[in-house]
This record gives structure tokens, C-alpha cells and sequence, in this order.
């Protein structure tokens, strides 16, 4: 039976025309690079990190083990529960960039000449690298040279504050960075939400005597609440991830360590104090935050995203 078997598998292998052989070799190759891109950058890396949370290494030496030592002393660590405050602060900014990026996605959904041009236009700070914009909103803000408290003083006679260098200012100044750089992604989102909205519906309330407002309230927005969710959810997790602006804008946590955020406390741990335990142990407290926070936010999904 096994002999029968093996001649039957072997009867089906030789079946397979040579063209479909190397389709399938290619279609393996293909999906071979993600995959041990993601083997090698991103699961073992996690595997290992879990483990390096419960050691002290120094990048040089071998790791030690150190027990829950590690996850014992941030608890006590001021500067953790610092930046973790700081980056939800940052937050504020979320909702900001739904509402100006939902008004801007409506005035960009109208059929004008050039519409495309001011939609390229708001959609170059995605595409910008993150570095240069930084370093660009860092003139813009600088406190004696700065495009923006010229501007305050020239046209309102208004002295501007210490964007970057005042504990009070630094973070709604990374807001507005924030919302800046994210209005031109975020109003695509909200464009091609707009655009698949069938315009029956309106035609609808027309006959009905509904007005703009009203088609706005009980249309447009209701049946936006997909990407109203979409847009959240991510903007929540990337502001839990944001590290790059506060790097280049306040490379050591700006004044009174009120603009670093949590991902910017693992880094300075791991790349400036080369404590690497210690940083593996704060990004696995990260991780479970993001990951009840999304979390709960799929659970509340159900009560206001409209499925339709």
C-alpha cells in the first residue's frame, strides 16, 4: 500500500506542466522576501527582546539576568510615567487633524479646475522625509530668527513665545507640527470616503427639503465613520510610536523633559545610556498599552461605526 502510495504521489509531481513549476518557483521567491524580512527584522528581534527585558546588557558584555528587575524599577521611574504623559498629551492632536482634515477633504471633493494641483499640494508633507520637515519647523519656531514670531510681531506686534525652549510651549508646538504633517494622508482617507458615498442619498434628502447642514449631519458624517475610525486608530498608535520630531526638535527631551515620549525614554535607554534590558522592558509595557488601547477602541467601534 505505502509502495502504491508513493507511485501515486510521484504519478501527480510529474502530472504538473513544467510552465506551472516555475510559476510556482516564482510566485515562492516572491513571497520568500517579505517573509524573512519579516523573520529577521521583526519576529526574532521580538522574541528576543522578551528575554533581553529580564537581563542587563550593555551591548558589549554578555547579558546578565536580572529577574523582573527591570520591570520592578520602572515602576518607580518617574521619567517612564513622564513620557508617557507627554505622549498622550500629543494626542490632543488627533482629533484636530479629523476635523481640519475632514474639511479640507470636502472642499477638495469638488469638481474645479486644478483641483488636483492643491491636492498634490497638501499631500507633499507625507511624502516629505520626516527628518527635513523637522528641521524645517525648527526654523519656522525658533524663538529670535523664527518665520512664525516674525510674523506675530510684524503683523499683530505680538512677541511671540519660546516654542521649543519653554516647557509651557513645546508640546502644542509639536502638535501643530504633528497636525501639519499629517492633514495631506488623513484628507486622502476622508476624499475617497467622500467619493464612495452613492449620491442617491443625497438626491434623497434634496426631495425631502433637507439642507447642507443637515445632509452633512445625517449623510456625510454617519457614513464616514469608517475611515473616522481608521484614521483613529492609526493616529493613536503612531502617536504612541512618535520619535523622529522629538529627536531632531529636542534631541534631549526639551526643557524640563516635556517633550519626550516614551519611544524617545527607549531610545535614550538603549542607544545613549546602553542600558538595552532596561529599554526592552519599558517597550514590552509600551506594547500592551497599544495593544489594550486598540483594543478597546475595536470594542467601542461597535457602537458608533456605521457597517452600511
Amino acid at each position: 500500500m505505502e509502495t502504491e502510495k508513493k507511485a501515486n504521489s510521484k504519478q501527480k509531481r510529474s502530472k504538473i506542466p513544467g510552465y506551472k513549476k516555475k510559476e510556482i518557483m516564482w510566485a515562492y521567491l516572491f513571497v520568500a522576501a517579505p517573509v524573512i524580512g519579516f523573520l529577521l527584522f521583526g519576529l526574532i528581534p521580538t522574541i528576543w527582546s522578551v528575554g533581553l527585558s529580564f537581563t542587563e546588557w550593555d551591548l558589549i558584555n554578555k547579558p546578565k539576568f536580572a529577574g523582573v528587575d527591570n520591570y520592578r524599577e520602572l515602576l518607580g521611574d518617574e521619567k517612564v510615567f513622564k513620557s508617557i504623559y507627554n505622549t498622550i498629551y500629543l494626542m490632543i492632536g488627533i482629533p484636530i487633524g479629523m476635523i481640519l482634515s475632514l474639511i479640507l477633504a470636502v472642499m477638495m471633493n469638488r469638481k474645479i479646475r486644478g483641483i488636483s494641483v492643491f491636492r498634490a499640494i497638501y499631500y507633499i508633507p507625507v511624502i516629505t522625509p520626516i527628518i527635513a520637515v523637522s528641521l524645517v519647523w525648527q526654523w519656522i519656531l525658533n524663538y529670535d530668527f523664527g518665520l512664525l514670531n516674525n510674523m506675530l510681531w510684524e503683523w499683530f506686534g505680538i512677541q511671540g513665545p519660546n516654542w521649543l525652549g519653554s516647557a509651557a510651549w513645546v508640546k502644542p508646538a509639536l502638535i501643530i507640527i504633528g497636525v501639519w504633517t499629517g492633514l495631506g494622508s488623513n484628507m486622502i482617507l476622508y476624499l475617497a470616503g467622500l467619493q464612495s458615498i452613492p449620491s442617491s442619498y443625497y438626491e434623497a434628502a434634496e426631495v425631502d427639503g433637507a439642507n447642507i447642514y443637515q445632509k452633512f449631519v445625517k449623510i456625510t458624517f454617519p457614513l464616514l465613520s469608517p475611515i473616522h475610525f481608521f484614521v483613529l486608530v492609526m493616529g493613536v498608535i503612531g502617536a504612541f510610536q512618535s520619535f523622529s520630531q522629538i529627536y531632531v526638535l529636542a534631541n534631549d527631551g526639551g526643557p524640563e523633559y516635556s517633550a519626550a515620549t516614551i519611544v524617545f525614554y527607549i531610545f535614550e535607554h538603549g542607544f545613549k545610556y546602553y542600558n538595552m534590558g532596561y529599554a526592552s522592558s519599558i517597550a514590552w509595557i509600551l506594547g500592551v498599552i497599544v495593544f489594550i488601547v486598540t483594543l478597546i477602541q475595536f470594542k467601542l467601534s461597535k457602537h458608533w461605526v456605521y457597517e452600511g
